[in-house]
């Protein structure tokens, strides 16, 4: 060990008295002075450092550390890659308009169980469930924290001890290998497989029921789909098979809208809420984080007996959700009240109804920023499909453009990297030789972070 070196290392008073941490947590400050200076004192002590750095780089040394720091966790990133619910990226964005209604109770105190006529305690989820109920037609509803917790709290209550009919084909395996079967298990229910993975009948549930099943599940199949020699039962149908025989039907709807798409100018699938309540279906529970474009949460609606036994039943409190999905969901039903002002107030909808000759001028318009950032780069544009994402619509493709970006001087991996690891991460879409920015996912102002990184990148190399 060289002492020399040793005492030539600055002290940590030295550090924290410098300019660059006058406005800093001085605490803060002094883990990463003494993170870095125990590092540099290893270094030494092991021989693998023999020069100890100046006080200036020992202060961009501890400046790195709290960079490093910031970055930790959970982040903001610009999604462009044309997958409007990417699961990994939080799929439904809120956007700044929803942001902003719900940005007071996220903040402070508001009347999440307080009624301001009575001045006495409230319902949690009052004007939710009235909302809900007005948007699908329902007779009553509640809100709980996501769909599967929907799922088993409905099965637990109509179903635990009782035989539960569905279709081996909706047999579902949600993300994070999360299994029907698993849930109905845990519910307490008694699973009673019928058909076969590509066909089931009417008469298959009429046998299940012969057999002695108490109950009837419907699941649709969200995130896949089964052709060819295949075919189902729907909801209609159970309905009335049903009521004939005297027992409840529940539907699993799994992400499903709360305004009719086509008013939207969505076409190519997807089912509302509204429309589950009118096949018949007894109870119905869906996402709010996806098609519907809220945050994380599920919805279970239907006949006002079976949803007073629910909100009841000692798992509601453990499954409800917190004031802020509640204030989310709450403020982006009252958006999908009026169509006009859904598609362009909440970003799922106003992006999954994006025509073609939109995102083709947002694409060229990109485009040309990138180009002139980026001189000898090879960008154009160039057509693409993209998707709903999430579990919700499979198959189901919407005509888009993308921005497809060659880049010169580094190979697209290095270019990957780079803008996944900006200050604000920016995750593409590489296809073949090129990576792709799809302007349909992207939020007000995303383009200038775009284009300021590739600038960044750009002169990176021209350096």
């Amino acid at each position: 060990m060289d002492n020399k070196l040793i005492r030539r290392i600055p002290n940590m008073n030295t550090l924290l008295d410098r300019e660059e941490f006058r406005d800093l947590d001085r605490e803060r400050v002094k883990r990463a002075a003494r993170a870095f200076l125990d590092g540099l004192r290893t270094s030494v002590a092991s021989g693998e450092t023999d020069e100890v750095p100046s006080a200036n780089a020992c202060a961009r040394g501890m400046l790195s550390l709290l960079e490093e720091e910031d970055r930790e966790g959970m982040r903001g990133v610009i999604n462009a890659t044309g997958i409007v619910l990417h699961t990994n990226l939080g799929r439904a964005p809120l956007g700044e308009e929803l942001y902003r209604a719900v940005e007071r109770i996220y903040s402070g105190y508001g009347t999440l169980e307080y009624d301001l006529e009575s001045g006495e305690r409230g319902s949690r989820c009052a004007y939710v469930e009235k909302l809900i109920c007005e948007l699908s037609g329902a007779e009553a509803a509640m809100a709980v924290n996501n769909n599967a917790a929907a799922v088993f709290l409905t099965l637990s209550e109509l179903a635990k001890g009782k035989k539960v009919a569905i279709s081996r084909g909706e047999l579902v395996e949600i993300g994070g290998s999360f299994r029907i079967p698993e849930i109905m298990e845990q519910s307490g229910a008694e699973l009673m497989e019928i058909g076969c993975t590509n066909k089931t009948r009417l008469g298959d549930y009429a046998a299940a029921l012969d057999a002695g099943a108490e109950l009837l599940l419907k699941v649709h199949t969200s995130n896949y789909r089964i052709v060819g020699f295949s075919g189902s039962v729907s909801a209609g149908e159970l309905a009335v098979l049903a009521r004939e025989r005297g027992v409840p039907l529940v539907y699993d709807m799994g992400s499903c809208f709360t305004v009719d798409p086509e008013l939207l100018g969505i076409s190519g699938g997807g089912h509302t809420a509204r429309s589950g309540i009118e096949s018949g279906a007894d109870v119905i529970c869906f996402s709010g984080d996806k098609l519907t474009g809220s945050a994380q949460a599920g919805v279970i609606a239907g006949r006002r007996e079976y949803i007073s036994r629910m909100k009841k039943n000692p798992l509601a409190r453990v499954v409800r959700p917190d004031k802020l999905t509640v204030s989310a969901l709450e403020q982006t039903l009252k958006l999908c009240r009026y169509p006009d002002t859904a598609r362009k107030c909440v970003p799922v909808l106003s992006m999954l109804s994006l025509g073609p000759g939109e995102l083709k001028r947002r694409a060229g318009e990109l485009a040309g920023r990138i180009s002139a950032a980026a001189p000898g780069w090879t960008v154009e544009i160039c057509p693409t499909a993209d998707e709903a994402g999430g579990g919700s619509l499979p198959g189901v493709e919407f005509p888009g453009w993308a921005v497809a970006v060659e880049p010169k001087g580094m190979t697209l991996s290095e270019l990957e990297e780079g803008m996944r690891l900006a200050p604000t991460p920016i995750v593409l879409r590489l296809h073949e030789s090129k990576a792709l920015i799809s302007p349909r996912t992207l939020m007000p102002g995303d383009g200038d972070e775009i284009t300021a990184r590739i600038t960044e990148l750009y002169n990176g190399i021209s350096g």
